[in-house]
């Protein structure tokens, strides 16, 4: 079964790329629409847009969640439940492409819900406290985006549809819509998890390895993204955009300091994600939007590809993800490695693998703009971190002696896997130069003085030589190298933020909101409106049942049987 759905999702991938270079040699847009509900001058309607953008990121998301099924069937073979679960990723990337193909806030939101409610659902698949957990903050987290886009709906009645693609020119110059634009801004930071929402994005490791792949390369993470790259025209008119830019540097800053304390496999892939987003987030927020979609796709191919050979490591090591357990992995795994050595380095923009086209870009344009000194910084200081906790994984799991507590068999013959990775390999190699000759219509050309145009390999470098240092180090000299507990303590929680957004803001809210249900739903209104007209109405109705039931006669006689009793005792005292 999951050979077949794999076929399916792979025959539409390039059915879905030959449409998009049809569409781009001739310059094609075709927008449908279906009316579903008329009412009182506001039409509800059923939307789709099929043009280059939304083509191509079909195409990549059909062919990652193809391969992922495939990888899945080896995967999860031990699964008793495995036709549960390709549903449930099924319905997880059907849910994705109704996002991507919707220029209809509506309909946008149908798939944004199924995002957040479908990874919910994959979450908390091995069933335990840690991951009900995860589930809930990634769901309680979501939730404030969704209810944001709500909002928007509820806004966007003034103008009659809820297609917002044709109202951006008028939304742009209207004062009012400003909040619309904020609304979807802050949407798109839960979504893709940018300060203060990225406590969720690590935490949903606790999902099987082939979701991870998914979620973090081409769907969940990147849905917020995405929504501001098509909103993106009317965005770059409100002054929050400079608060996003803040928010996604710092968010790229703190993955990568947290990624370099980080000992759980994925977790440090999830923080390498982190890091990502924030640079796409920074650049869109830069008014690049092409260049974020160009970075969005070619991390979507790498980023799938390292989290398939990480559950490669993980299920050959019997489900050991601390790295320190690991070291010479690539005696026993050559074919992993070898996919998981040229995804890290896709990762940090080594020249002509896909992450250097889209990255090398983004950081010429960085150097090419009259930002401050600030940005610059942080770009180039990401940069090197990137570099950094990559070498050291790499030493970790590769160069290091094993670290086993006992002997495991380690082989690398798991053909459906190796399948699986190696087109995703291909694709890692060839995706940014193909990428680049489809989105961009003509040569980029950015003019730098010598010392910034190598700035990048400078930094690059250093971090590499950096994380080479550390990874070489004990935990005690290590200690001693950072100098601080409580410092390295606060970098590597991620700035506290899992502690504040667990016990403080969902903690406190969910706190007050069991005590207004106490209070009020359970109290108060419970006695003056639904349980209250029940006791006055039983009260009444049972003094009403004495004359339905004729009994006032019985009541009169008897009334008068006792005066009658009473009269005959006084007279007798008389």
């Amino acid at each position: 079964m999951c050979f077949y759905i794999c076929v399916y999702l792979f025959f539409f991938s390039v059915l879905s790329f030959f449409f998009l270079i049809y569409f781009i040699m001739n310059n094609l847009v075709i927008f449908f629409e279906w009316d579903l509900i008329s009412f009182n001058s506001v039409s509800i309607v059923m939307s789709i847009l099929l043009d280059w953008m939304s083509l191509l990121f079909m195409m990549f998301v059909l062919m990652i969640s193809s391969m992922v099924i495939y990888y899945s069937k080896s995967y999860m073979s031990s699964e008793l439940n495995l036709f549960r679960f390709i549903i449930l990723v099924l319905l997880f990337v059907f849910s994705m492409i109704l996002l991507i193909l919707s220029p209809n806030i509506i309909s946008i939101l149908l798939g944004w819900d199924g995002l957040g409610l479908v990874s919910y659902c994959l979450v908390i698949y091995y069933q335990n406290v840690k991951s009900f957990n995860a589930g809930m903050l990634t769901a309680l987290s979501n939730r404030v985006g969704d209810v944001l886009i709500l909002m928007v709906i509820s806004w966007m009645l003034n103008y009659g549809s809820w297609n917002y693609i044709f109202y951006m020119d008028f939304m742009k110059n209207d004062t009012i819509m400003v909040f619309i634009g904020l609304m979807i801004i802050m949407a798109s930071m839960t979504k893709s998890a940018q300060i203060p929402f990225s406590s969720w994005l690590p935490a949903a490791m606790a999902a099987p390895t082939p979701v991870s792949a998914l979620v973090h390369s081409s769907t969940l993470v990147t849905a917020g993204v995405y929504l501001l790259i098509r909103f993106n025209l009317l965005i770059m008119k409100i002054f929050f955009i400079k608060i996003l830019l803040l928010m996604a540097m710092l968010t790229m800053f703190m993955a990568g300091i947290s990624a370099n304390y980080e000992y759980d496999l994925k977790k440090i892939i999830a923080l390498s994600t982190l890091s990502q987003l924030g640079l796409m987030m920074s650049i869109l927020s830069m008014g690049f939007p092409d260049l974020a979609f160009f970075h969005l796709l070619t991390h979507a191919m790498f980023k799938a590809l390292l989290f398939m050979c990480a559950g490669v490591i993980i299920h050959m090591m019997n489900n050991i993800q601390d790295i320190r357990y690991m070291g010479g992995v690539s005696m026993y795994l050559p074919m992993t490695c070898l996919c998981l050595n040229i995804s890290n380095l896709a990762l940090c923009g080594i020249p002509f693998l896909a992450g250097f086209y889209s990255k090398d870009l983004i950081l010429d344009m960085v150097s090419f703009s009259s930002l401050n000194m600030m940005v610059f910084f942080f770009y180039y200081i990401s940069t090197g971190l990137t570099m950094y906790y990559t070498i050291r994984l790499l030493m970790y799991l590769m160069v290091n002696d094993l670290n086993l507590l006992s002997v495991y068999n380690l082989y690398d013959e798991d053909y459906i896997m190796l399948k699986s990775m190696f087109i995703l390999l291909f694709m890692s190699l060839i995706s940014g130069s193909l990428l680049s000759w489809i989105i961009f219509y003509y040569p980029y050309m950015v003019y730098l003085p010598l010392n910034l145009k190598i700035m990048v390999i400078y930094v690059s470098l250093l971090g590499g030589f950096l994380g080479f240092m550390v990874s070489n180090m004990n935990i005690y000299s290590l200690n001693k190298f950072i100098y601080s507990y409580k410092l390295s303590n606060f970098l590597c929680l991620m700035w506290f933020m899992p502690s504040l957004s667990t016990y403080g803001l969902n903690y406190y809210f969910l706190n007050l909101s069991q005590k207004l249900l106490k209070v009020i739903d359970m109290g108060w209104s419970e006695m003056y409106t639904g349980q209250g007209m029940i006791f006055i109405l039983k009260n009444y109705s049972s003094f009403y049942i004495m004359f339905q039931m004729n009994n006032l006669k019985i009541y009169l006689f008897s009334f008068v049987i006792w005066m009658m009793f009473i009269m005959y005792l006084l007279f007798l005292n008389i």
